[in-house]
Formats: C-alpha cells, structure tokens, sequence
C-alpha cells in the first residue's frame, strides 16, 4: 500500500514538473523559428504567358490594360500562369486585377507606368483608408479574395503618383473626415462609397483578404499613396524589394490586419514610413479584432521618414513583430516608433528589435500613447518590448522616449546593449514603469573617474 501511495505521488511530481516545462514560455530566437516554419512562399506556376503575345507594346504610348486582362483571364480559365513583362515601357490605364495562382514576372528593363485618369480606376472596389474599410478608387495593382499570388523580377512599378492621384492631397479632408465618422457610427461598409470627387489616393499595390503572396525583386517607385498594403492577409514573403517613392504617405509595407509576415532584404527609399505595422482604426477595428501579429523584418537597410514603425492604426493589436540585423542606407527621422493614442484601443505588445544599427535620426526610439495629442476613452496597453544590441552615430533631438498615458502606463521595456554616441536629451520618460537598463550608453561614454589634484 505504502509502495502504491509513493508511485503515485512520484507520477503527480512528474506529471506536474512537465506540465511546468511545457508552459515555459520560449525564447525570442525560438518564438521567431517557429513563426518562420508557416512562412512558404507560393509556387508559380509553370504555365508562361508573354504580355506581348497578348498585344501589349513596350513602347511607352500603347495601353497595355488590354493584354493585362487578356493574359489574367487565361490565368483564371487555366488555374494559373506566371505573366512575363518583357523589357520595355508600358504604359497602363487603369488597374492589375489578379486572380489566383496567378503571377506577375516583370523582366529587367521592364517598367509599368499607370495613367493617370482616375476614371480608370472605376468602379469602386472594397479596399481600406488609413485604418477604416470603405469601396473607392480601385489599388492600381489589386489582389482581392485571391490565393498564391506573385510580383516578382527586377523590374520597375511606377505609380505615376506625382502626375496623378498625389495631387488630390490638398482635396482629401471632407472625404477623410466622412469616413472616420462612418467609421465611428458604424455605418455598414456597403454604404461607404468614395468614388469620384472623394479625392481619397489609392495605394499602389494591394492584397485585400488574401493567402500565400510573394513580392520579390522589383522597383517600387512614385506610388499615389501607400506602397504595399497587407490587408487582412497572411503567408506573406517580400523580399529583396527596393523603394523609390517620395510623395505624400508613401509607406514602403503596410501590413495591416495580417499575420506571419517576412520581410528581408530591402532597400527602403521613401518619404514616409519604410515599414508600418498597422490594425485597424477605432471602433471598427476594435471590432474587426483582427491581431497583426507574427511579423519578422530582417536585413533590410532603412531610409526615410522613420524606419519601422507601429501604429497608429492599432485598435485590434499588434503583436510578436521581430526586426533583426538591420542598418541604414540614408536618413531616418526616427529609428524605431511605437505610436497610439486614446482614440485607438488595441495593444501593442511582445516586439524584440535586435542587432540594428542607424546613423543620425532626430529621435532614436520613440514610444507615444498620446500621439498627435488627442483621443480619449480608448488607452493601448503597451508593453513587453525588448531592445538589444542597437547603436546610432547620433540623435539630434532626443534619445530614449516613452510617453505613457496616466491610467494606462506604458511598461515592461528593457534596453540591453544601447548605444548612442550623441544626443542633447538622453532620456525623457513619463507615466512609464517597469523600465530596466543593461549597458546602457547615452552619449559619451563615462571612463575611468578623473584624479584628485
């Protein structure tokens, strides 16, 4: 009886050690491993259509919207094909929509400039503005409810952005104002309707709803609006991409609403955000409830506005967002930028930046609940965010920002290994706690203490 009682006490001892072991939270190099392992980027397919045979000119004067869908409508009756775009200029009025299993080779020495006519953009088409879902001009590039899809080559996408829908920034505000209230009242999506005179840009490349994407290899330049914009997406590669793009909010990616997401390699070159991690707006994305998460940003060389970012759009979470072995290749304004505000809701949590390198910036890490100054009712819980093995040459304004809100304090933010030679205010933390520091050098370093005289 005695020998029965001691078994059973050893296996509850056991099973109880195990069931421990197994809850022990994994490491960050682990974390990032596993998310890897769901990342797959999608066969294209061997099925090779020419734009060319398709009627398309490179010739920089003959529509080439034409062949686009001639060659997409095969791609759907065959269940696939891979579209190659010869060397050449082609100009396109009016939108690439594609279609499952289909893909997009742009060859070096290709370039696709799109018109400017926004009428061609019409009709409207379900897609997103800064956080709040609407039906609008449609992207220029467009994948809606498609799988397996791919951009890839070394050749160049020009949005024509500065000669057509970038000038409707001045005319924007009513439109964008409409559709913040509609998104506040919750006015049903099939109601909002932006179409002509609206003035609202839309984004280059887009993939709305969308599974198992790759972008890889070409020039993304000159956008109306956005870049690339993620939207409720996930199995997503973009790799080895470079940007060209100077108009107003011209975000490098943006994904939003989408999980296991790998971008590496990159050469960003844009006028705003280079990565801007996004959930939603609001109350419709406190709605929607559609974490970001899973996000690994690596080998890539930032330049712009601020490198990566996340926020503001964050009312339905972010969440396990690695940036790794990453440096510069220009001027960013702000390193790293975690921003929200009382307006949003949502989280910000479990974000490991590692092993990245930038010369000067104005702020080198900058954490806001309050940004832009406004909001209310609506605090994000930002917290578990880890720094390690980051250097700047200089921060001409501020080194290490945190700016909690009062009933919602930022917290649990370690620095490990932090180092920025030069910057006028070291240090500027309120309604923060938890903050732990090792090796930590702001400025100067301090050496060996001067002598008595």
């Amino acid at each position: 009886m005695k020998s029965s009682i001691l078994l059973a006490l050893c296996l509850s001892s056991l099973f109880a050690y195990t069931s421990i072991a197994q809850k022990k939270e994994m490491s960050r190099t682990e974390k990032r491993d596993a998310i890897l392992k769901n990342i797959v980027p999608p066969k294209i397919s061997k099925n090779t259509l020419i734009l060319t045979d398709f009627g398309a000119v490179g010739d920089s004067a003959t529509d080439a919207k034409p062949a686009f869908d001639k060659a997409l409508r095969v791609c759907k009756e065959k269940k696939g094909g891979k579209i190659v775009v010869p060397a050449g200029v082609y100009i396109v009025n009016g939108p690439i929509h594609l279609v499952s299993n289909s893909s997009l080779e742009i060859q070096r020495g290709a370039k696709l400039i799109f018109g400017t006519n926004p009428s061609d953009y019409l009709p409207v088409v379900p897609t997103s503005w800064e956080g709040t879902f609407i039906n609008s001009y449609s992207p220029l590039i467009y994948a809606y409810h498609v799988e397996n899809v791919a951009i890839t080559g070394e050749g160049i996408i020009d949005g024509n952005g500065k000669e057509g829908f970038a000038k409707w920034y001045d005319k924007q505000k009513p439109a964008q104002e409409l559709s913040r209230k509609m998104n506040h009242e919750g006015v049903p999506v099939k109601d909002r309707v932006f179409g002509d005179g609206s003035f609202l840009r839309p984004q280059l490349i887009q993939f709305f709803e969308c599974k198992n994407i790759l972008i890889e290899g070409v020039t993304v330049a000159n956008s109306p609006f956005w870049c690339v914009h993620f939207l409720k997406s996930e199995n997503i590669t973009a790799r080895k991409v470079k940007f060209d793009a100077f108009n107003k909010n011209n975000d490098g990616f943006d994904p939003e609403y989408s999980r296991n997401v790998l971008i590496e390699d990159i050469d960003f070159n844009n006028a705003d955000d280079n990565v801007a991690v996004k959930a939603g707006r609001d109350h419709e994305g406190r709605k929607t409830a559609i974490t970001s998460e899973n996000i690994i940003i690596r080998n890539c060389r930032f330049k712009g506005l601020h490198g990566v970012v996340i926020g503001s759009e964050i009312s339905a979470g972010v969440r396990n967002v690695f940036v790794e072995n990453c440096t510069y290749g220009g001027y960013c304004k702000r390193g790293i930028y975690l921003k929200s505000n009382p307006d949003r809701g949502g989280f910000i949590r479990d974000i490991y930046v590692n092993d990245v390198t930038f010369g000067e910036v104005e702020d080198a890490i900058f954490i806001t609940s309050f940004y832009h100054g406004e909001g209310k009712g609506f605090e994000t819980d930002i917290r578990n965010v880890f720094f390690e093995n980051l250097t700047f040459k200089a921060a001409t304004h501020a080194g290490l920002v945190i700016q909690g809100y009062p009933t919602k304090k930022v917290r649990n933010i370690h620095f490990s290994n932090v180092r920025i030679d030069s910057c006028p205010t070291a240090m500027s933390f309120t309604n923060a706690e938890g903050i732990v520091f090792n090796d930590v050098v702001l400025g100067k370093e301090v050496t060996e203490p001067s002598a008595v005289k």
